[in-house]
C-alpha cells in the first residue's frame, strides 16, 4: 500500500497548502481515523521514531484536541492542540491548529474533506496559514516527510482490517 508519489501537495494560494491522497476505504472509516483517539495514535507518528502518548479528542464544535509526541530515542517532545469549527461526520472536519513550539508564525486552519467513490476515499486536507511567510515556513520544515509517512501508516492501518481499538 505504500506509495508516496500518491500524496499530492499544491499550493493554490499564497497562504495555503492543499494535501490530496486516496485511501482504499470507506470514508466513514477515514474519518473515524482522524476522530478517535485510540485510531489517531496509530498513525499520526510522523517520520519513524515517534510515539503518542497523550491523544486527548473532544469532538464537538467549540471542543478541543490536544497531541503530543515524543522522540522515542532522544526524548524530544512536539504538542499540538486546536479547536473543531465544524464536525459534518462523515465528509468534512474544521479545526484550528496550534504547535505549542511555533515552527511557522500565528495559528493555522485546517480542512479536511472526505469524499468516497467506488470504495475509494479521497482526502483533501486544506491548511491556510496566516500569511505566506507561514505557509513558506511550513513548507521548508520536514512537513512532506511526516506527512508522507502518517498518511502511508493510514493507508496501511486500512488496508489490514484492524479498525478494532484491540487489534
Amino acid at each position: 500500500m505504500r506509495n508516496p508519489a500518491q500524496l499530492k501537495i499544491t499550493t493554490p494560494s499564497d497562504r495555503e497548502i492543499v494535501m490530496t491522497r486516496d485511501f482504499n476505504a470507506p470514508r466513514q472509516l477515514v474519518f473515524d481515523c482522524w476522530t478517535k483517539p485510540e485510531l489517531v495514535r496509530r498513525w499520526l507518528l510522523g517520520p519513524a521514531g515517534w510515539s503518542m502518548p497523550v491523544c486527548r479528542i473532544d469532538l464537538r464544535v467549540g471542543g478541543a484536541y490536544r497531541f503530543e509526541w515524543r522522540h522515542v530515542l532522544n526524548g524530544y517532545e512536539m504538542a499540538m492542540s486546536g479547536i473543531y469549527r465544524e464536525i459534518r461526520p462523515p465528509s468534512r472536519l474544521v479545526c484550528t491548529e496550534s504547535f505549542d513550539e511555533k515552527w511557522y508564525t500565528g495559528d493555522a486552519l485546517d480542512t479536511m474533506v472526505f469524499a468516497e467513490q467506488g470504495g475509494t476515499t479521497t482526502l483533501a486536507q486544506t491548511i491556510l496559514y496566516e500569511s505566506r511567510h507561514a505557509r513558506d515556513m511550513a513548507l521548508s520544515s520536514e512537513m512532506e516527510k511526516g506527512v508522507t509517512a502518517n498518511f502511508d501508516r493510514l493507508a496501511d492501518l486500512l488496508g489490514s482490517g484492524a479498525m478494532t481499538t484491540g487489534a
